[in-house]
């Protein structure tokens, strides 16, 4: 294949987007916003990095922030351990480095929360080092433009994909280089079977284009199977405010605050009760009170127990138990198609469950819906209605069996007819 760099740094030098870390490309720059971005879209990740910039403005703020104020910062981004890792690396930087981030891939890939990528990133954005970064983006645009099937995910298929990167990287133009490919793949060569193959400025050497393969590729492994582990929750409130407990320092969310809660353990309202009496909590009450009205209520796997009270949500959905109240839902049932191509996980209503006027079906996760599998979405003690519509096309079909009682979906091939 002919080299590609080119055409894509012209394309990227015309169509770039503006963002604050590449007018601004320092080291600590360039490391913090490839931090934010991990599980993080950019356009949600710059409020947060700007402010974070602001109040630590260089690598010893951040090494000598106190553990509140850091957090307060992070908080809305999620995945704690990130910021963790980047204190802890900015303390050794100061320590070893007096404070700035050395000029060298082996040493930022030695620091903590600093993996292949975002080393790659910060050497030849930052310093013009001549090394891959190689992220998503560019497995995906490497993927379709030699039609490859390998699996992505597997370590020998990257390393393969990585040397295809640098067989056309330039090298005085490294950084450039590789936000070309980051960009092309965020803008242009998107994932879930859209590729703008008519916007792509490779599409002329794109084997996967040629093929009419883009849309399938990249191939990844099956996604492992989800670890379902309940949790019960007591949310207490007194006049003094709501009454919190910090976790462990180390594990899952160390040192973040929580409502009261037991993980791994569902608990009836009579154990909770007296677990909050050995804990020395007294709620005066019989049985807790209800949840204020929420927006969305999402089992998965689990069960919900509105405990004797009338309560109303704007969507419910997913697959476990509903019991023990009445429910209103007033916009939507939601479930996701992963979960219901599973003929045991359905949503078993035991509670009275009443949809207004107006409520529908949604569906996510809809590229996984797969013709002849018939989809248990919920089963109830009284019928549903008689008509619900989704935001699925025809000829995709909500549909009542078992007197009304349960709700499925499946392609409906051929003609129907009507019965009135």
């Amino acid at each position: 294949m002919e080299n590609i760099s080119s055409a894509l740094l012209d394309w990227f030098y015309k169509n770039q987007r503006s963002l604050p870390f590449r007018t601004d490309p320092s080291p600590y720059h360039v490391w913090l916003s490839e931090i934010m971005l991990q599980q993080t879209r950019v356009s949600a990740a710059l409020p947060y990095y700007e402010r974070f910039l602001a109040a630590l403005p260089d690598i010893p703020a951040l090494a000598a922030c106190g553990e509140e104020k850091l957090h307060k910062l992070w908080e809305g981004l999620g995945y704690y351990s990130r910021v963790r890792n980047l204190q802890k690396a900015a303390k050794l930087v100061c320590a070893q480095y007096g404070g700035e981030l050395p000029a060298d891939y082996d040493a930022l890939r030695a620091l903590p929360g600093i993996g292949e990528y975002t080393a790659g990133a910060i050497a030849s954005i930052s310093f013009g080092l001549p090394v891959p970064a190689v992220d998503g983006n560019v497995l995906r645009v490497f993927s379709r433009l030699y039609n490859d099937p390998g699996v992505i995910t597997e370590p020998a298929v990257k390393k393969a994909f990585t040397a295809r990167v640098m067989e056309h990287q330039p090298p005085e133009k490294a950084g450039d280089y590789n936000q070309a490919l980051m960009e092309l793949g965020a803008l242009v060569c998107v994932p879930n079977g859209a590729p703008l193959c008519g916007q792509c400025p490779l599409a002329e050497v794109c084997r996967a284009r040629a093929a009419g393969t883009a849309p399938e590729l990249p191939h990844k492994a099956a996604p492992k199977p989800r670890r379902m582990e309940p949790v019960t929750l007591a949310l207490l409130e007194s006049p003094a405010g709501f009454l919190l407990q910090q976790r462990p320092a180390k594990g899952l969310l160390a040192g973040l605050w929580q409502p009261v809660l037991w993980e791994g353990e569902a608990l009836a309202a009579g154990e909770v009760l007296a677990r909050l009496r050995a804990m020395g909590l007294d709620t005066g009450c019989a049985a807790p009170d209800a949840l204020p009205a929420a927006n969305e209520v999402r089992c998965a796997g689990g069960t919900f127990d509105a405990n004797g009270h009338t309560v109303s949500y704007a969507r419910v959905g997913g697959w476990g138990a509903l019991r023990n109240g009445s429910v209103t839902v007033t916009d939507a049932l939601v479930f996701d198609v992963a979960d219901h191509a599973d003929p045991a996980r359905f949503l078993d209503v035991s509670a009275s469950l009443q949809l207004a006027d107006g409520a529908t079906v949604v569906f996510t996760q809809t590229n996984r819906l797969t013709r002849g599998v018939s989809y248990t979405l919920a089963k109830a003690k009284t019928p549903f209605p008689a008509r619900l519509t989704s935001n699925l096309p025809t000829p995709w079909t909500v549909y009542l069996t078992d007197g009304g009682t349960t709700l499925k979906l499946h392609y409906q091939e051929g003609s129907v007819l009507f019965l009135r």
